[in-house]
């Protein structure tokens, strides 16, 4: 029998070390125009966030075991869908408009098969200045079809945002407990596992529903995951092995060419 769930929608933070964004994020959850339940999850519990947990009033939830991005991701989601029908498993770095409770509950009214949430982000830098974020406008242009809401349950459609490059914002998603059952995430990438991710989603039922609309902000600095996977060359690696599984090796190839160039692009944000 299913547990009844008595919350509707659950930002489960994922936490890791002692983040200086950390009280940031939980600020933006807090400011939501409709409250939702928020959780705390970490793998290394320390004082720190003890302490924001406290300030802001989140339970903690901790994992035992080493660090690892699929075992801490999987965590989060599991620990709030415990209580809630939809989960974002909110990053640490990043910042939600006050809006974005209030677009997903009204999103998922209209569409009650929705199985990913999903929307337009801005990005920010350290400080949290607005920067051209250059790789944001790519994946707008890789959601177009997203924007057929009665269309967006076919196959071919949710695939048409992940087909040549990920399209859909990882920090920007909401997952359906009910579409998406735990274990969420089921590959062991380290930069890709969100784009993997949706696109098994995107062959299963259910409805992706991307709003077009600034709700969230993602935050590019020196320590982020993205970078470390762009100087290690995991990135590279990792959306070759993706592409292939899409597309023909000289179809690959020509993705790759012009994607090595947008890891450029992410560096110079970083250095503004």
């Amino acid at each position: 029998m299913n547990q009844k769930k008595h919350y509707k929608h659950c930002f489960s933070v994922a936490a890791y070390g002692e983040s200086p964004y950390l009280p940031f994020l939980l600020h933006s959850l807090k400011m939501q125009t409709v409250e939702s339940r928020v959780i705390i999850c970490t793998s290394t519990p320390n004082r720190y966030i003890t302490k924001l947990s406290a300030e802001y009033g989140c339970p903690v939830y901790v994992r035992n075991g080493a660090h690892g991005l699929q075992q801490d991701w999987n965590f989060a989601y599991e620990m709030g869908s415990e209580s809630a029908e939809l989960v974002t498993i909110a990053h640490q770095d990043d910042l939600y408009f006050p809006d974005y409770t209030k677009a997903l509950l009204h999103a998922a009214h209209h569409f009650p098969d929705l199985s990913v949430f999903c929307c337009r982000y801005d990005t920010i830098d350290g400080a949290g200045n607005t920067i051209d974020g250059s790789s944001e406008r790519v994946k707008r242009l890789l959601r177009l079809r997203l924007r057929q809401h009665e269309r967006a349950d076919r196959t071919a459609v949710k695939l048409s945002a992940l087909r040549y490059g990920n399209g859909i914002g990882c920090p920007s998603c909401t997952y359906s407990t009910k579409y998406c059952p735990a274990p969420l995430f089921r590959n062991d990438y380290k930069f890709v596992i969100d784009w993997d991710t949706l696109i098994r989603l995107a062959k299963e039922p259910g409805r992706f529903i991307c709003i077009e609309k600034s709700l969230m902000a993602y935050r590019v600095h020196p320590g982020a995951e993205t970078m470390r996977n762009i100087e290690n060359h995991n990135r590279e690696k990792e959306e070759r092995e993706v592409f292939r599984k899409l597309h023909s090796a000289p179809v690959t190839a020509l993705l790759m060419h012009f994607y090595k160039k947008a890891y450029g692009a992410y560096q110079k944000d970083e250095n503004r």
